[in-house]
């Protein structure tokens, strides 16, 4: 008698169709390369010659057209380059997620969250016994007619009220959320590239909200000399420029736009990697990149406390380790009563998920 046989799974023996492998790997490029076609069509070419990426079956001009015939890629009629799609645009979101999410299923770091159940609409595995009130599609099936076999035998089959058990819910609140991102030149500097692992992170985040919490609002923030407001689709293209880091703006910008928002959630992720050093006064720059300047701290930390008055909690994610940092950004968490990681561009995605999901689970 033959049974099923199992054997060790082979990763190749999946493999994907060439155009998605190669698909894969361009939507990386072009978050590197700040959506530039062009630039990452050019590094793509020079893989191809190093790792044989194509073969004389279906090479780069290939995907090329393919990427055009499925709409990912096209030729702008003013300027005559090349540009993605919003399809594109997506698709870089999605594997951000995908990329993301995936480290975080297979990550050990401990984070043990404790989630309290109430009336909710996602189902974990807990029940309880039946109270009035609860609707009939909360009832757990299996295990009531086990509790009435227990309790009553199964030759004269009865069930009762004290039978009954349903299935718990976790709560899931309604959140508005403000990114703030760093794009102070000091995000590429020293030789480590922190704009695109936040990028990646905020397009990640914002595909999750957008798909998973459509309730939920998403207002994501650039700041440097200035803040600004962009958009989702903006931030494929997103670059650092020659900006000092100007925290007070983005607060305050943000702040402005939580306001707006209905949901009685409401709470603000900052991606930065350093210490606030510019203020705007008037039409003038007040600037110091020498230490922490008293006059800018202190209007930075009077945002802290307003937003804690405000019932808005900071969580800052400080893409840097430096240990002369951690003063400031304590004195920060502590005066607004929020959270900091120091997290390093490599765990940036994982903190920020988690304290994002753990974040939507509240008792009440």
């Amino acid at each position: 008698m033959r049974g099923i046989q199992f054997t060790r799974f082979n990763p190749d023996d999946n493999k994907k169709p060439p155009f998605q492998k190669l698909l894969d790997l361009f939507t990386q490029l072009l978050t590197y390369t700040s959506g530039d076609v062009s630039e990452a069509l050019q590094w793509l070419t020079e893989l191809d010659k190093e790792y044989n990426l194509t073969n004389q079956d279906y090479g780069i001009g290939d995907f090329i057209q393919e990427l055009r015939d499925k709409g990912y890629i096209r030729e702008n009629e003013e300027s005559g380059e090349i540009e993605i799609t919003s399809k594109a645009e997506q698709t870089i979101r999605k594997n951000a997620l995908e990329e993301i999410f995936g480290k975080l299923k297979k990550s050990a770091t401990g984070n043990h969250n404790v989630r309290k159940s109430g009336m909710g609409d996602e189902l974990n595995a807990e029940t309880r016994p039946f109270e009035f009130g609860d609707g009939v599609d909360q009832l757990d099936i299996t295990a009531s007619i086990r509790n009435a076999q227990i309790n009553h035998g199964i030759d004269s089959f009865s069930i009762s009220q004290d039978d009954l058990e349903v299935k718990e819910t976790d709560f899931k609140t309604q959140t508005s959320t403000a990114l703030m991102i760093d794009i102070s030149h000091s995000m590429i500097l020293y030789g480590e590239d922190r704009i695109t692992p936040a990028k990646k992170v905020a397009m990640a985040l914002a595909e999750l909200i957008t798909t998973r919490y459509p309730k939920d609002t998403l207002d994501i923030i650039v700041f440097g000399n200035d803040a600004w407001q962009i958009e989702i689709k903006d931030l494929p293209y997103l670059q650092v420029g020659p900006f000092h880091t100007n925290t007070v703006a983005g607060l305050e910008l943000a702040m402005d736009l939580l306001r707006r928002r209905r949901n009685p959630n409401k709470q603000i992720f900052m991606i930065t990697d350093g210490k606030p050093t510019c203020l705007k006064i008037g039409s003038q720059y007040y600037k110091n990149s020498f230490g922490l300047d008293r006059k800018i701290l202190n209007r930075t930390l009077n945002l802290a406390a307003q937003c804690k008055k405000l019932k808005i909690p900071i969580t800052t994610f400080m893409v840097a380790t430096d240990p002369w940092l951690q003063q400031f950004v304590q004195e920060f968490t502590e005066t607004n009563n929020g959270k900091a990681f120091f997290s390093g561009t490599d765990k940036l995605g994982q903190f920020l998920f988690r304290d994002f999901e753990s974040g939507k689970r509240k008792f009440y």
